[in-house]
């Protein structure tokens, strides 16, 4: 009976978000109410499970998603990403700037929310579209939605990547290590299969693309009036998120070297490092953009802060309310079968539940959230690395972003394609970043102990 009502509960949050339009928060919260009565856990087992599993979730990563969220806010603020997307243009030719923005996108702005980053990179993704070729958009869009998502769920301090590392509780030194190279590589990989696949006939100009003037218009002139270019350079622009990096990746590196001390490991946490940065952008702020903008940006990055601890802290209750049912045993056998490849059969799981969710939620950090909310519970009992079953519940997050997804319409409106459009990048690169980053963790998982 656990495992049906555990079911229920799941389809009830699908159903509540999709077809009732009900705020995440609310469906997940009213989803671990209904698993904890029905299942017996009982009324004040339940409360309990809820209001600790929100705690537990908050400990490991409630700082860490404040201060990436503030670090984004501030340097969005000083003008210092566009700064950057700017200088790419600039320095790489046509054919390879595809290539350089999703890497880009990937690894140096996942500190930022996804919508901010395509605000950012759309009109560069227009304006150099001509200079590519033919088929240019729809190559930079592609790009764009594979730089975007594979550094969101892969990389720190990408906020699924974080949520999913704090649920399972892995260690961001470590997730870093792996994620910093599957993020990247993903990117590029599923960039290099959209060119083959647009050298076909797969792309229709006169039905894929659709240009919204207006709403492209609205967009330049919002980025022009809320961002502020610094005389800074950009490398002192940039190192509110190159530091704390270069921070995290030491001390993860000293702790596998065993060369650590206390000192090193407290530079090296996650919180001290991502503190550090949110210092220094608040002061670059400041110093380049002035105290009202500065205060403006903050209040822009508490704003969003707040819904994400929310959605983050109830995916922790969901998964504690799931382990005080008792289904982590019957999980657990399911994760465990002992024929064929255990391990692989653990990862395709994690990574079906995610895809599955995302699939019927259209968000990928719920998705992300929920599934590692479902799993935690019996991570113990898997014979596979925790960072490996977190990796593959970030490749399946991002699996087929489409219409179900807000991003999806602020990506064809900003873009300039049609919803067929959109669905022949975004929902394709995303489909195809999944599945070429499945094998990827994969064999991490059949490297890393357990």
């Amino acid at each position: 009976m656990d495992v049906l009502h555990t079911a229920i509960a799941i389809a009830l949050v699908i159903a509540l978000i999709i077809w009732l339009k009900v705020d995440p928060v609310l469906s997940l919260v009213t989803a671990s109410l209904y698993l904890g009565l029905a299942s017996g856990v009982g009324f004040d087992d339940t409360i309990k499970a809820i209001t600790v599993g929100f705690g537990e979730i908050m400990t490991e990563v409630g700082l860490l998603i404040g201060f990436g969220v503030l670090i984004g806010a501030l340097l969005h603020g000083t003008g210092a990403f566009r700064k950057l997307v700017r200088l790419l243009v600039h320095r790489v030719g046509g054919g390879r700037l595809p290539y350089a923005m999703t890497v880009l996108l990937s690894t140096v702005m996942p500190s930022i929310y996804v919508d901010v980053q395509v605000v950012l990179a759309s009109p560069v993704a227009r304006s150099s579209a001509p200079f590519i070729g033919g088929r240019g958009l729809p190559l930079m869009a592609s790009a764009l939605g594979a730089g975007i998502f594979c550094g969101y769920v892969f990389v720190i301090p990408g906020l699924a990547a974080i949520s999913i590392a704090g649920l399972l509780d892995v260690k961001l030194g470590t997730w870093l290590l792996y994620g910093l190279v599957i993020g990247p590589v993903t990117a590029v990989l599923s960039t290099l299969a959209m060119r083959q696949v647009l050298r076909s006939s797969y792309w229709k100009p006169e039905s894929d693309e659709e240009v919204d003037e207006a709403l492209i218009a609205e967009e330049s002139d919002g980025g022009e009036a809320q961002e502020h270019d610094s005389s800074l350079p950009l490398v002192v622009l940039m190192l509110p998120i190159l530091v704390p990096l270069v921070m995290i990746a030491f001390g993860a590196f000293a702790d596998v070297l065993e060369f650590s001390t206390p000192f090193i490991a407290f530079i090296g946490n996650a919180n001290v490092a991502l503190f550090v940065g949110l210092v220094g952008a608040y002061l670059l702020s400041r110093r380049s953009a002035g105290v009202e903008r500065t205060d403006k940006a903050m209040a822009a990055g508490f704003h969003t802060t707040g819904e994400i601890l929310l959605i983050t802290g109830v995916g922790g209750s969901l998964g504690a309310v799931i382990k005080a049912t008792g289904l982590d045993g019957t999980l657990a056998d399911l994760f465990s079968a002992d024929a064929g490849a255990p391990v692989i059969l653990s990862i395709l799981l994690a990574w079906f539940v995610a895809a599955v969710l995302h699939l019927a939620i259209g968000s990928v950090s719920v998705a992300a959230i929920t599934a590692a909310g479902i799993i935690a519970p019996i991570l113990d009992s898997i014979a596979v690395a925790p960072v490996a079953i977190g990796l593959a519940i970030a490749s399946g997050a991002m699996f087929a972003l489409q219409v179900n997804s807000n991003f999806f319409w602020m990506f064809k409106g900003l873009l300039g394609l049609s919803t067929q459009g959109s669905l022949k990048t975004l929902t394709v690169v995303t489909s195809i970043a999944s599945l070429v980053s499945l094998p990827i963790v994969a064999a991490v998982a059949l490297v890393v102990p357990a």
